[in-house]
């Protein structure tokens, strides 16, 4: 009797396995489950989710448990271990997709007893592949699917077809999904059978289910990733790429701590047997900044070894990965930057603007990178929205790097029409434009009026740092904004800029002396000076500026005929200064025309800037150095500019003449 039972039972289960797939309704049924929410409203934040998420992954027996820990097991206390099974046991639940293998798939006495089952199986991942929508998926889930491979590939299915949505589609569809029945169900599988499942399936489901936004802190997330701790020698390299991908979107814990020590070392065996870039790019982003350099250089080394098969997917998403590491490997950003240039009209917006990021925090500096996206960008002005045209401006201006055509293009929309600047685009259109130190040709005063115009509107609501900032950056520009200045000079306002405790209270010092120096030295109604009086600062060289003391020495012949680190008003300094007849044939003492101060007598003003006050790649002041160079011409001195780091390049005799010629030459270039 026992045994007639036992067999009615297996043929019940059997029956049961090998039903007809029903087709996937689309659309229909599930959208039932859910109704638009107008905001856009977390799905995780629905009420009824938070009380299922606790018991979508209870204890069968009800015990507590513990997943936070890394030595507590994932499974309660009354649940029983399943043994894995051998790689012969695994292979077997496998699905097989080709239908060579469908047709193969016998029993060991040459039947084919097996074949409604394959058919089931066939019909089932057809039906998958048809889904359009993820509530399709677990449509067809609810009706068609009965084994660990269906439930697995139905959560990978779901995340895939949801990723290409947009972000609003996005919202509605995860609430869709979090309130589907089925959803709580495949979950539940997933983590009953998680010792069970393939390596492929099992990073797979942790990418899907984390993804899709389920709490790291849920027994199912913890599960997985205690299982993958303990199957991670036997995942091949495309697994450990998704895994490095997924490990690197969620907090840290204890699990994926301890996921992350294994990966690394794991990574740190097979990276120079890796031959593909896109797996390798992962694992730059899954070891993140805290990686040894040992392991930095190995991933280096093993992407240059394939750089030849670099795509512009591939070089882009490199980019990300170094910024991950924070690893700037010069060799590897100039081959991707060479294929960015190669492939910019295949471009998104967004991507450019990342790439550009990118290189600023790797402190990576490409002219030519930086001009070919700048070229596409105005050559695209037409159809981009004018905020976009902004934030281009705004990461070109953390680099240092003058757009002018594009800069150009910009104040002729500006001064066309200024509606679209709002108080944010306002200040950093003021800003981009006043560090790049850019006027626009012809019309420069036109574009000024626009943007004190623009500023005005805002004067009753704007805060006092805003408006410190937009006057800074105007008055860099030579050009003063009076309405605005009366409104940052009132009393109430300057005495509440720098206030105590303030981190930035000596920036904001700096800037409103700034202001003051401006109004006085750029207002129509300054004089140049008889005579302004200076001090030595220090008889002291710094290190950069012995070698031009040692040329003009031996220039001169004699130390009283120029001065060092020379102090001037309005807190000025200059390197060197050198005083010549009104021919510049003679140089005279610094002390003879002290005590007869002469209008007819040239003053030389050195100064030894470093490249970076210069826009990248170019010879043209940024806006500080140009507005000092300003100052200096109106108290009279003729000033020149010296790349320092090109001085210190020359030779001796080199420096000494190059001196020389920028001393008694009236057309000489006043910048090197």
């Amino acid at each position: 009797m026992n045994n007639r039972i036992s067999n009615l039972l297996n043929t019940v289960r059997c029956l049961r396995q090998c039903g007809p797939v029903l087709a996937p309704k689309y659309s229909g049924a599930t959208r039932k489950h859910a109704s638009w929410v107008s905001g856009h409203k977390d799905p995780l934040e629905n009420v009824n989710l938070r009380k299922s998420f606790p018991s979508i992954f209870p204890s069968p027996h009800g015990s507590s448990l513990r997943f936070l820990s890394q030595k507590a097991d994932v499974f309660s206390a009354g649940d029983e271990i399943q043994p894995e099974k051998s790689t012969e046991a695994l292979g077997s639940e496998q699905v097989p997709q080709s239908s060579l293998e469908l047709k193969n798939l016998k029993d060991d006495s040459g039947g084919s007893k097996a074949k409604p089952v394959v058919d089931h199986n066939e019909q089932f991942f057809s039906s998958l592949r048809k889904c359009t929508c993820p509530s399709d998926v677990l449509d067809l889930a609810s009706e068609s699917a009965v084994s660990l491979k269906h439930f697995t590939n139905c959560l990978t299915t779901v995340w895939r077809l949801l990723k290409t949505l947009s972000e609003d589609q996005q919202r509605y569809e995860k609430q869709l999904i979090f309130e589907h029945p089925v959803f709580v169900k495949l979950c539940q599988h997933v983590l009953r059978d998680a010792r069970r499942m393939t390596q492929a399936d099992l990073v797979f489901s942790l990418h899907a289910v984390v993804n899709l936004g389920v709490p790291q802190n849920t027994l199912l997330v913890q599960t997985l990733l205690r299982v993958c701790q303990e199957k991670l020698n036997q995942l091949d390299n495309r697994c450990i790429s998704v895994l490095a991908t997924t490990l690197a979107g969620l907090d840290k814990d204890k699990n994926v701590s301890a996921l992350q020590a294994g990966l690394l070392l794991l990574a740190e065996q097979r990276i120079p047997s890796i031959r593909d870039i896109f797996i390798l790019q992962n694992l730059m982003k899954c070891m993140g900044k805290d990686a040894p350099v040992f392991l930095k250089k190995k991933l280096e080394m093993a992407v240059l070894k394939e750089i030849d098969h670099l795509t512009y997917l591939n070089a882009r998403r490199v980019f990300l990965g170094l910024v991950a590491m924070n690893y700037c490997s010069i060799p590897i950003l100039n081959a991707c930057s060479k294929k960015i240039q190669e492939n910019i009209h295949n471009a998104q917006f967004w991507h450019l603007i990342f790439i550009l990021e990118a290189c600023h925090n790797l402190q990576y500096r490409n002219v030519r990178l930086f001009s070919t996206v700048a070229d596409y960008v105005n050559s695209s002005v037409c159809i981009l929205d004018k905020k976009q045209i902004i934030l281009f401006l705004s990461a070109f201006e953390t680099l240092g790097f003058q757009p002018s055509e594009l800069m150009g293009v910009f104040a002729e929309k500006v001064t066309a029409n200024s509606e679209f600047l709002d108080l944010k685009s306002l200040l950093i259109v003021l800003r981009v434009y006043s560090r790049l130190n850019y006027l626009p040709k012809g019309q420069h005063h036109l574009f000024f009026e626009t943007l004190q115009s623009c500023l005005n509107k805002y004067l009753p609501q704007i805060s006092n740092t805003e408006l410190l900032k937009a006057v800074y950056s105007l008055c860099i520009l030579g050009y003063l904004p009076h309405r605005a200045l009366d409104q940052l000079l009132q009393k109430e306002s300057y005495e509440r800029l720098p206030a105590s405790g303030d981190l930035y209270k000596e920036k904001k010092e700096m800037m409103l002396r700034c202001v003051r120096t401006c109004m006085e030295l750029d207002s129509p109604s300054f004089t140049k000076p008889e005579f302004v009086p200076t001090e030595n600062f220090s008889s002291l060289v710094s290190l950069n500026l012995r070698k031009a003391r040692e040329a003009l020495l031996e220039l001169l012949g004699d130390e009283n005929m120029f001065r060092q680190n020379v102090q001037l008003p309005y807190k000025y300094h200059i390197d060197f200064e050198i005083r010549m007849d009104s021919d510049r044939k003679k140089v005279l003492p610094v002390t003879a025309t002290d005590n007869h101060p002469d209008t007819s007598v040239q003053r030389l003003a050195f100064l030894f800037v470093p490249l970076s006050a210069f826009c990248l790649g170019t010879t043209h002041p940024q806006g500080k150095l140009a507005m000092k160079k300003r100052h200096l011409s109106k108290l009279g001195y003729h000033v020149i500019l010296v790349l320092n780091k090109k001085f210190q390049e020359m030779t001796n005799e080199d420096a000494v003449e190059f001196l020389k010629g920028k001393i008694y030459s009236e057309n000489a270039s006043p910048i090197f």
